[in-house]
């Protein structure tokens, strides 16, 4: 039997509206039944003494739903969260803590982050530090099972959010939110995040928490800001889902991607998050290929979906362009030949293959544009070699899957025909880290990405 979904609402900034908040969940639910918990981010008090709490403290009101929330993000509302380690602070309504899991009766894992990034120390009592995102991560990811966590709580924005997504509004992730809740976010692979304080709604497409081709597929992450209650622009500050905790789930289920799923906006903001650097967000990137046919077996990979070279946009197509040419450039340097290869063929994700060896290919004509040649949704095999040579093959039906491959790895060229399948070339995790070290450093004199 099937495992019944959690039903949740998760809200932003409250800033002491109680009552407007418990009213409308009260609405929600007498419209579309019970909800379990309810999850607050941001504001949870307003930053003046307000009544309207003295009666949910006292018990004259009561909060209709299980709430929890997070902790203070300035020294007004510091005075009540007398515990760090959590507390009720009334009836139904429960203070998280400043950092921390919380595990439910039904498998469902939440991490939460109280207050704001401080870089200062001593760290004020309404803020986090490095030491506080480092002692997470190390608490749950140095498990080797560890795979994610269904929901993760901060006030702040991850800083880049926006980044490869849709448009964020009026809030620059650039420059707006925390480098810190990024480095979180990377690291516990929240299934949901959801953040506040900006007083504005953004749900941005959900990014995957993989490098697409070199690791196994994982579940997507959905960034979700919400608004501060009763907004007068009646932006959107409650939100409702339904969730399987991960535990539960079967594996395929878990990890299947949504259709419009991006490319990771962290994945490039690692070293410039923590010291601010910014950066402009590339197109394209290099990737060892996973069981490769040499040590400098190389994938150039377009950021997002693309079927083939033939549907990117002019800018794309400039980078791997770009690319291209420093591979041969570097290539050539190192006393080898390039060869770079294409199969758009029952795939769902362009992979540009380059390797660098000795081979004899007869010669056909060249100065031709792949675009000029085959229409978008087309199947083809296209191969360039670095004297400028060029090979194209439209496919009709049952073209051999791993064709450059095998023709490269057989006795004419490589003779290294027990690679031609690339599962038969698997090495370990530390193998891998090894040889990408040792490309990252040979490359880097040649890597345009790094030019000021």
């Amino acid at each position: 039997m099937a495992q019944k979904p959690l039903r949740l609402l998760a809200c932003g900034d409250v800033e002491g509206k109680f009552d407007v908040l418990f009213n409308r969940v009260r609405a929600i639910q007498k419209k579309s039944g019970n909800f379990d918990l309810l999850l607050c981010v941001g504001n949870f008090f307003g930053s003046t003494p307000d009544a309207e709490w003295e009666e949910y403290k006292t018990g004259i009101k009561k909060a209709p739903i299980q709430t929890y929330v997070l902790g203070a993000n300035n020294q007004e509302t510091v005075k009540y969260f007398q515990d760090a380690d959590g507390c009720e602070l009334a009836e139904n309504i429960t203070y998280l803590g400043r950092k921390g899991v919380f595990t439910g009766t039904s498998g469902l894992q939440i991490v939460y982050l109280s207050g704001t990034e401080s870089l200062n120390e001593p760290v004020p009592g309404y803020s986090f530090s490095s030491k506080d995102v480092s002692s997470l991560r190390t608490m749950l990811c140095s498990t080797p099972q560890f795979k994610g966590v269904d929901i993760l709580l901060t006030s702040p924005w991850p800083k880049y959010v926006g980044n490869f997504g849709n448009s964020s509004g009026e809030v620059d992730t650039k420059k707006c939110g925390s480098a810190l809740v990024s480095n979180l976010a990377t690291g516990l692979k929240p299934r949901y995040h959801f953040a506040a304080l900006e007083k504005t709604y953004y749900e941005r497409l959900p990014y995957r928490n993989h490098i697409v081709l070199q690791e196994n597929a994982q579940h997507a992450t959905r960034f979700i800001a919400l608004a501060n209650v009763g907004n007068p622009e009646k932006k959107k500050y409650l939100y409702a889902f339904s969730i399987v905790p991960m535990k539960l789930m079967d594996a395929a289920e878990l990890v299947k991607q949504p259709p419009d799923v991006t490319e990771n906006p962290y994945r490039k903001c690692g070293k410039e998050a923590s010291i601010g650097k910014q950066v402009p967000a590339p197109e394209c990137y290099l990737a060892l290929a996973k069981g490769g046919l040499s040590d400098d077996h190389v994938l150039i990979l377009p950021i997002g979906h693309y079927q083939s070279v033939v549907e990117l946009s002019a800018e794309v197509v400039e980078e791997v362009e770009k690319y291209k040419a420093t591979l041969r450039k570097f290539f050539k340097s190192r006393g080898k030949r390039c060869i770079l290869f294409e199969r758009n063929y029952k795939s769902h994700h362009l992979q540009l293959q380059a390797q660098e060896q000795q081979i004899e290919l007869l010669e056909i004509p060249e100065h031709s544009d792949i675009k000029q040649i085959a229409q978008p949704g087309a199947a083809y095999f296209y191969v360039e070699l670095d004297t400028g040579e060029k090979l194209f093959h439209r496919i009709k039906k049952n073209f051999p899957l791993q064709f450059g491959r095998e023709v490269l790895a057989s006795e004419a060229i490589l003779n290294i025909p027990d690679k031609s399948d690339w599962r038969q070339c698997q090495i370990s995790k530390e193998e891998e880290e090894t040889l990408a070290r040792r490309f990252r450093k040979d490359f880097e004199p040649f890597d345009f990405t790094l030019d000021d």
